[in-house]
């Protein structure tokens, strides 16, 4: 049995595959912290960190971040108390390389990924998904065309002003990114489904359907740790 301080569950999803709501699920289901590597990102840049001075170079140069230094992240806040029972990684591993390096580094800890969720959803669903968004500037609340009761105007369900559409949003911009990071994860899911932990689950259905589906495969990981 793996030590629980470096256990890990992994979510992986592409945006609009609704991973924030079903992080939240996980979570609250097993007590563990949701550490997704973009916030420890901006928090060691917040606060002035040795690494956070580093990471500001490649942010304020818009390169991507070395996978070493996230990889530091990652296990310095593996040492904190409320990771004690483990955690669930959200936002890394994005490429093979880097699940090797994760595997290898929880490994040399006692650790390892014990499963790793896939919220698998068709690339064009994704892209309505994302195209459908909608954010008030005033409240900050975010919205969607398909699932929220948003009238005709466009006005916000919790402070009244009017939705607007993000930059990013654009179908066109939505359509390029939903296709980078599909090129760039399917290695990594091949990866972790030939080492068993890979638990795909058709996230084109609604939110009670994969949580209950969550629930199940957590109930059935628990039992085989009992068991072993």
């Amino acid at each position: 049995m793996v030590s629980s301080r470096y256990a890990v569950m992994l979510l992986i999803g592409a945006p609009g595959a609704g991973k924030g709501t079903q992080a939240r699920f996980i979570c609250e289901q097993r007590g563990i912290p949701h550490v997704a590597t973009g916030d420890l990102l901006r928090e060691h840049r917040r606060r002035g960190t040795p690494l956070g001075a580093i990471v500001r170079g490649y942010m304020d140069r818009g390169e991507l971040v070395p996978d070493d230094l996230v990889l530091e992240m990652v296990a310095r806040r593996l040492e904190e108390p409320d990771a004690a029972g483990g955690v669930l990684l959200d936002g890394f591993p994005r490429t093979r390389a880097q699940a090797r390096a994760l595997d290898a580094d929880l490994a040399a800890q006692g650790g390892g990924v014990e499963r790793v969720f896939f919220l698998d959803v068709p690339a064009n669903a994704l892209v309505d998904r994302l195209a459908g968004r909608r954010v008030c500037e005033e409240c900050q609340g975010t919205f969607n065309l398909h699932t929220d009761d948003i009238g005709p105007d466009l006005e916000c369900p919790e402070c009244g002003e009017t939705l607007v559409r993000r930059p990013d949003d654009e179908r066109s911009v939505v359509q390029r990114r939903v296709g980078v990071y599909l090129r760039e994860t399917a290695p990594v899911v091949d990866h972790y489904r030939l080492t068993g932990a890979l638990h795909r689950i058709d996230g084109h259905r609604p939110i009670d359907e994969v949580r209950a589906e969550i629930q199940a495969a957590l109930e059935d990981r628990d039992r085989v740790l009992v068991a072993s």
